[in-house]
């Protein structure tokens, strides 16, 4: 039996030339034309490439436009980190992309019914209504008192039917007296409202002047100047041709929740004389009152003491002076005021 022994430098040698074989074809893999190569049945989803840099990668010349991912799973990429500042899209053609079905847009023609209903009946109560369109009714007694030194009780109360927009007001101011024939002297119209501003409100109709005992027509102009001051002024044109111009103004100044103090003037002018009914042409008296209010029950109900004062003017001071009567008076009054 014949032995061979072979040397240790032969074994080395060997193994280095078994090692350089893989190295020397990874090194021609660069030149290798993958163009051919047909990977759409391969499986990479146990690839692990997290630990692989692709920061030498050069994807310019790339061609993406045959590459169909609509099957990837993009849930479980982490995009937070990348930079997309770099990124020039303004060449991209979006003309052919369909979000059709992306919130906004045209809606459908039919997609409301007219009255917002959507077919759905509004049952027992009715269609709604704006509360500016829904008619209501009011009433304020302004003044309802009694003057100790002319022995007369005063009045005046409105009441109206109607909406924010349209009304129908009647309206009545005067005096009652309490002793020998209790006469009694008023002013009554019946009119229609209309807002002319924020701030002011027209008024037209017909009234009744019992003093004279002659009907009239009225228009006027109702509202609230600068510093909040109540202000009324009404022409009455009578059958006769006399024209009467009433003028007021009255003032809240709040104490508190509850006490209120109130003045207000008031001046009555005529165009022409009337000797009968003891009227000069201009501006015949002018009556003042100072009113302390309480306001209770939610300020509908506001019981009042206070002191008035009434006085002629220009010729009517003399006219008055002939028939004895006085010229000038005061008087403590007390009162209610209130609405519903």
């Amino acid at each position: 039996m014949r032995i061979y022994k072979v040397g240790l430098p032969f074994i080395g040698m060997s193994s280095l030339m078994l090692l350089m074989s893989p190295l020397a074809n990874a090194a021609e893999m660069p030149s290798m034309d993958h163009s051919g190569m047909d990977m759409s049945d391969m499986d990479h989803s146990g690839m692990d490439m997290s630990d692989m840099d692709h920061s030498g990668m050069d994807m310019s010349d790339m061609d993406h436009s045959s590459m169909d991912m609509s099957d990837m799973d993009h849930s479980g990429m982490d995009m937070s980190d990348m930079d997309h500042s770099s990124m020039d899209m303004s060449g991209m053609d979006h003309s052919s992309m369909n979000m059709s079905g992306m919130q906004g847009g045209e809606p459908p023609a039919d997609a409301r019914s007219p009255d917002y209903s959507n077919g759905v009946p509004y049952g027992q109560y009715g269609k709604p209504m704006m509360m500016g369109s829904m008619p209501l009714w009011g009433v304020s007694v302004d003044d309802l008192g009694y003057q100790f030194d002319d022995d007369q009780i005063n009045f005046e109360a409105t009441g109206w039917y109607g909406t924010d927009s349209n009304r129908i007001r009647l309206r009545t101011e005067g005096s009652a007296q309490t002793k020998d024939d209790k006469e009694i002297d008023s002013l009554s119209s019946l009119a229609y409202w209309k807002p002319l501003s924020i701030f002011w409100n027209g008024e037209a109709g017909v009234a009744y002047d019992t003093e004279n005992d002659k009907s009239a027509v009225m228009a006027g102009i109702v509202g609230t100047a600068p510093y909040f001051i109540e202000t009324d002024a009404r022409a009455y044109l009578y059958t006769d041709g006399q024209i009467r111009l009433d003028l007021g103004a009255e003032y809240e100044w709040r104490l508190d929740q509850h006490w209120v103090v109130i003045p207000e003037v008031g001046l009555t002018a005529f165009s022409k004389d009337d000797h009968d009914n003891d009227i000069t042409k201009g501006f015949n008296e002018m009556e003042t009152e100072v009113r302390l209010t309480y306001e209770t029950f939610s300020r509908q109900l506001a019981p009042y003491i206070g002191m008035s004062y009434e006085t002629a003017l220009g010729k009517a001071r003399g006219q008055r002076r002939q028939h004895n009567e006085p010229v000038d008076s005061s008087s403590l009054t007390t009162g209610v005021k209130f609405w519903f």
